[in-house]
């Protein structure tokens, strides 16, 4: 994370010192090198397949890195609110709570029992901080003792599921839903009821767990650049990324996968990761979760 921040914070003077060569219209010579998208996130992960279909390459931030890192770590090599230009949101990754077909519970009320019957005794992974807090907050509202373990990423937590490690995840549903078509893995219930069109027969954890006050959440990616990139070049790119999105043929590939495409102008996904940071914050104080 530390490397990719300080390469787009250099970046930022190459960019600058382009644009200053370009004053009068910086966007019209853009992109006149090849485009890098930083994803600093394991491969197979959610941040990689969006990146992917996109095919541009700036650097593309998850909610941890512009949102929940600045309240869990004393001290950040950047500042997520001053360091980054918010270019456009790219999707919503629906993340469902799933458990192993072998010896898990068939619905959440079940798990609910289980957990209720056995207090402390269940392990519950998360391979990033959106998951880890998806547990804390529907453990919490049910009144539930589930023990946390963490997984460096996704895959990983999906691995631990499988072999025994832990009895339920919290995880991205583009990383699950192979093995739930295989009958490996179950789907007990999605995190956000706006989901793609492929997940309509997985109830929501509000639905299923009796809790219809229980608040969405969802796993989101944005395209960010580094600060001092000119308007018209952040523009351009909102153009282009918003093109690439809204093709039938991207939308099927994307919401197959579990992904939600969406985009906003860059003023508002900067309103939204502010938002963001306020709902999070709270929580996150609240769950006295901290990194160092």
């Amino acid at each position: 994370m530390a490397r990719a921040v300080r390469f787009l914070l250099a970046a930022s003077l190459a960019m600058s010192a382009s644009g200053a060569a370009a004053a009068e219209d910086p966007a019209a010579s853009f992109p006149n090198r090849p485009i890098r998208i930083i994803v600093p996130f394991p491969a197979g992960g959610p941040s990689d397949i969006v990146a992917r279909l996109i095919g541009y390459t700036l650097f593309m931030a998850i909610d941890s890195t512009l949102v929940m890192n600045q309240f869990v770590h004393k001290s950040l090599p950047y500042d997520p609110f001053e360091d980054f230009v918010p270019i456009t949101l790219t999707a919503k990754t629906i993340s469902v709570l799933a458990v192993s077909t072998v010896s898990g519970p068939k619905t959440v009320k079940e798990l609910m029992a289980r957990a209720k019957a056995q207090p402390g005794k269940l392990n519950y992974g998360a391979g990033t901080i959106t998951a880890q807090l998806m547990g804390h907050l529907f453990h919490k509202a049910a009144g539930l003792d589930i023990v946390y373990v963490p997984f460096k990423g996704t895959p990983d937590t999906v691995n631990g599921l499988l072999t025994g490690s832990v009895e339920l995840i919290y995880a991205a549903n583009p990383i699950v839903a192979p093995l739930i078509a295989s009958g490996q893995v179950r789907a007990l219930a999605k995190l956000d009821r706006d989901a793609p069109p492929s997940m309509a027969d997985i109830p929501t954890l509000a639905e299923a767990a009796g809790l219809p006050d229980f608040d969405d959440i969802s796993v989101w990616l944005g395209l960010v650049a580094p600060k001092g990139t000119p308007k018209p070049i952040i523009e351009k790119i909102h153009a282009e990324v918003a093109k690439v999105l809204t093709d039938p043929a991207v939308k099927e590939k994307s919401e197959q996968t579990g992904n939600y495409p969406v985009t906003s102008t860059p003023d508002e996904f900067s309103a939204f990761i502010r938002k963001e940071a306020r709902r999070w914050e709270k929580v996150i104080k609240e769950s006295g979760i901290k990194f160092d």
